[in-house]
C-alpha cells in the first residue's frame, strides 16, 4: 500500500512500462510453456486488462494460450483462502489440459528463468514436487522459506522452515542457504491429490509453501532445482541469478535502483531473453532546454516514452509513460508512474508517485518526513515516500 490501493501486486508498474507480471509471463514464453492461465482474485481489472491487451498468444493448432481466471466459486460460495486453495478450486482447467506436470509461479518477483530446464530436472530426479531456490547469505535466511537438504541426497529437501533464525548452511558452501523462489513444477497427479487433501484440513492455511510444500517434504518426494543451474541465454556474471521478491515498498525500491547503474544489477537490455510488455503507441522521450533556455541534466535514470524533461534535474530515478519534469525541477533516487506531472521548481527526492500524481509548482516530496507525513502520504521507516494515484501535492 498505496500502490495496491487499487490494483492486484502483479499489476503494479515496474521499470518504467513494465508490470510486475510481465516478468513470470515473459520467463514463461521464453522457455516454451505456452499453456498459462493467471488466477485473480484482488482488485483484478488493471491485472485483467493488461493481460488480455498485451499476452496474445494465438491459440490455433498449438493450443497455446494466457487467460486471466478469476475465482470462480466452482465450491461454494467463498473466494480463494490461499494459494493452495487457488488451484483447487480451478483444477477444471487441469482435467481439461490432463498435463503430465504442472508449473506453479508467482507473479510479483523480478528475475529471469528458463523453467524448460527445471522441468528437465525434475524429471530426471524422480521427484513429485520440485521447488525452485536461490542461495541467499545465512544472514538472510530469516527472510524467506529456507530450504533444508542433506548431503547424501542434496537434490531432496529434508525441511522447509518459513523465516527461520536458527538456519543451518549449506554442506558445500556454509555461509549460503536455499531461499525458495516460489516456483515450483509438480507432477500433476500427485498436485491434485495435494490440494484435495489440504482443501479436507479445517487447520490449513492453503497455501503452496505453507502447507503444500511441507506435505511433500514430510513424504519425502519433494525436491530442489538450484538456480546456479539454470542458463538463460544472454545473461551475465552480473545479473546470471538475480531475483527479487518486490513484496514490500523498500525491496520494490532497491530492485528499481539495480536497474539504472552503468552495468545494471538487472539488465533489461538482454536480447536473448526479452522481457515483453505492452508497448504503447507514444513517441520518444524528449529531453529539451526550458522556455529561458535554461539547460537540465538526467543522470542514471530511465526514461520511458511519451515523456519530457524540460529544463530540470533527473538523477537516478525511472520514469513511466508520458512523464512531465519541468523547468528548475529536481527529481532524484525516485521512481515516477505514467502521467507524473512534477511542475517547475518542484523537488521529488527518494520517493514513489503513483500514477496521475501532480507535484504543483514549488512542491516538494520526500524531502521533509514530518510534512509528508502530515499530509497523509505514506513514508517507510527507510525513509521512502510513497504517494497515491492522482494525489495533486500542493506547495
Amino acid at each position: 500500500m498505496p500502490l495496491t490501493e487499487d490494483r492486484a501486486k502483479p499489476a503494479v508498474p515496474f521499470g518504467g512500462h513494465y508490470r510486475l507480471i510481465d516478468f513470470a509471463l515473459s520467463n514463461l514464453i521464453n522457455s516454451g510453456v505456452t499453456q498459462v492461465v493467471v488466477l485473480t482474485q484482488y482488485k483484478s481489472h488493471s491485472l485483467d486488462r493488461h493481460v488480455s491487451q498485451t499476452w496474445h498468444v494465438s491459440g490455433g493448432l498449438f493450443n497455446s494460450y494466457i487467460a486471466s481466471v478469476p475465482a470462480q466459486q466452482r465450491l461454494g460460495k467463498r473466494w480463494f483462502s490461499g494459494s493452495a486453495d487457488a488451484i483447487l478450486q480451478s483444477l477444471n482447467l487441469i482435467h481439461d489440459e490432463k498435463p503430465d506436470v504442472v508449473v506453479v509461479v508467482g507473479a510479483d518477483h523480478v528475475y529471469r528463468m528458463d523453467f524448460s530446464q527445471m522441468i528437465d530436472a525434475h524429471l530426471a530426479s524422480g521427484a513429485e514436487a520440485t521447488v525452485a531456490a536461490i542461495r541467499q547469505p545465512i544472514g538472510l535466511a530469516d527472510q524467506f522459506g529456507v530450504i533444508g537438504v542433506s548431503a547424501d541426497a542434496p537434490d531432496r529437501i529434508t525441511t522447509f522452515t518459513e523465516k527461520p533464525k536458527d538456519a543451518v548452511g549449506l554442506t558445500d558452501a556454509p555461509h549460503e542457504v536455499f531461499a525458495s523462489m516460489g516456483n515450483y513444477v509438480f507432477n500433476t497427479d500427485a498436485l491434485i491429490d495435494a490440494v484435495l487433501r489440504d482443501g479436507d484440513r479445517p487447520d490449513s492455511s492453503h497455501d503452496m509453501g505453507g502447507d503444500i510444500i511441507p506435505d511433500f517434504v514430510s513424504r519425502g518426494t519433494a525436491g530442489v532445482y538450484d538456480l546456479k543451474n539454470n542458463d538463460v541465454p544472454g545473461s551475465t556474471d552480473r545479473d546470471r541469478y538475480y531475483w527479487r521478491d518486490v513484496g514490500t515498498i523498500e525491496s520494490f525500491f532497491e530492485a528499481h535502483q539495480d536497474l539504472i547503474s552503468t552495468l545494471p544489477i538487472f539488465n533489461l537490455y538482454n536480447r536473448d531473453w526479452p522481457i515483453f510488455s505492452q508497448q504503447l503507441n507514444s513517441p520518444p522521450a524528449k529531453f529539451v532546454r526550458d522556455a529561458a533556455g535554461a539547460i537540465g541534466t538526467t543522470i542514471d535514470s530511465i526514461v520511458s516514452l511519451g515523456s519530457v524533461i524540460s529544463g530540470a534535474h533527473l538523477e537516478r530515478s525511472v520514469l513511466g509513460p508520458w512523464a512531465t519534469v519541468e523547468s528548475g525541477a529536481e527529481v532524484v533516487d525516485s521512481i515516477l508512474f505514467e502521467r507524473v506531472h512534477v511542475q517547475p521548481g518542484a523537488v521529488v527526492r527518494r520517493a514513489i508517485l503513483d500514477k496521475d500524481v501532480v507535484v504543483a509548482a514549488g512542491a516538494s516530496v520526500g524531502v521533509s518526513r514530518d510534512r509528508d507525513l502530515a499530509r497523509g502520504f505514506s513514508v517507510t521507516d527507510t525513509g521512502i515516500t510513497v504517494v497515491g494515484k492522482g494525489v495533486h501535492v500542493q506547495p
